[in-house]
């Protein structure tokens, strides 16, 4: 099946509105509209507090991003023709928040090697893929796979796709990329790449916390032919030199 295929790269602070997406067991994460985040259209850099307890302690994690002007008018330009040609609702501010409820659900199911209940959400060929990897996996490497909500420091997306088939039928895939917080005790040596760095809690030696950022990439998909379920499906998943 050819595909016509048009994409651009971006590294911005980004956003999307996501319909829904399926779990297991008939349960829906839902990612509507009424749901919003609100995040710096383009931003030179972008500062969240990690918890509560790191306020306490006067402690914040820094994420800086600066994106490439060019890349942002090209993501942008996308975002504008899936709005005009397939969804008048679409928002990349509401997808973004979705994106990251179902990239910590995701997560959490691979820590688990809960593979069953990925179906209906992730690929079905990707499963197979994940399976493999993961039943392979030390201890430490699959505690490092899950990323709980408040331990995502920043999000952002990576590329946006339009596809197009011989038969008329309409995809649009997104590829985000999230940085979180891991307690994991992983040797730095072997997540060449990942770009982590560790940062102390507490102010007493006894309580001293060190986590590690890492990233992660989730590609997102949608058919946009008529009489298609609205839901996107994830049909890409790396985790840094974890599932390699």
């Amino acid at each position: 099946m050819a595909l016509t295929l048009f994409r651009g790269c971006s590294r911005l602070s980004s956003s999307f509105n996501v319909a829904r997406l399926c779990l297991n067991e008939g349960s829906t994460l839902s990612m509507s509209r009424k749901r919003r985040l609100s995040v710096p259209s383009i931003a030179a850099s972008t500062v969240r507090p990690y918890s509560s307890e790191w306020k306490e302690n006067k402690q914040k994690v820094v994420v800086v991003n600066i994106p490439h002007p060019l890349m942002w008018v090209r993501t942008q330009f996308y975002y504008f023709l899936i709005r005009t040609y397939f969804d008048k609702e679409f928002s990349i501010e509401e997808f973004t928040e979705g994106a990251k409820q179902a990239f910590s659900h995701v997560s959490r199911l691979l820590s688990q090697c809960q593979f069953e209940a990925l179906e209906g959400l992730v690929a079905k060929d990707l499963i197979g893929r994940l399976k493999e990897k993961c039943n392979s996996l030390p201890l430490s490497y699959s505690t490092a796979l899950s990323a709980e909500s408040d331990d995502i420091m920043y999000t952002s997306s990576e590329d946006v796709g339009i596809f197009y088939d011989d038969n008329g039928r309409k995809f649009v895939s997104i590829l985000m990329r999230f940085w979180y917080l891991t307690s994991a005790q992983l040797p730095d040596d072997n997540i060449e790449g990942a770009r982590i760095f560790k940062v102390a809690i507490g102010e007493g030696a006894g309580e001293a916390e060190t986590k590690k950022m890492l990233s992660a990439l989730y590609e997102f998909q949608r058919e946009f032919t008529k009489g298609v379920p609205p839901d996107w499906t994830i049909t890409r998943i790396e985790h840094s030199k974890l599932l390699d």
